[in-house]
């Protein structure tokens, strides 16, 4: 049950990203936060919740997550106003890495709790 939570809060993170990245610069809600720690904590936190949504599959879902930052960094070249950054891809690409890489560790630490190994005879 709590894998399909994140699973789907995972996809709802991505929404949220694509959404706050291809809207007019005017649409998108200021903070008071460090650029770099806004992008940081998003990819941080969608890549934590893929993680520990399915934490067989870490690699697959780094790697198609490092896709997505690739292609939502040049998709804001179609929007006027906005524009891509290298040190964006490689900052968002960083937190979706360590997000997942985290999530998989807890994911698999919380299932060695609740099934531990049977002695032997």
């Amino acid at each position: 049950m709590m894998q399909r939570l994140f699973q789907i809060a995972g996809w709802l993170l991505l929404l949220a990203i694509a959404v706050l990245s291809l809207v007019p610069p005017s649409y998108r809600p200021g903070t008071d936060v460090p650029h770099t720690f806004e992008h940081l904590a998003i990819f941080l936190a969608t890549g934590l919740a893929f993680g520990l949504g399915d934490a067989n599959r870490y690699v697959s879902r780094m790697v198609l997550l490092i896709a997505f930052v690739g292609f939502i960094e040049l998709a804001q070249l179609l929007v006027p106003g906005r524009h891509a950054r290298v040190s964006d891809f490689l900052l968002d690409a960083l937190g979706v890495s360590i997000g997942v890489g985290l999530g998989h560790l807890l994911a698999r630490r919380v299932s060695a709790r609740s099934n531990p190994p049977v002695a032997g005879p």
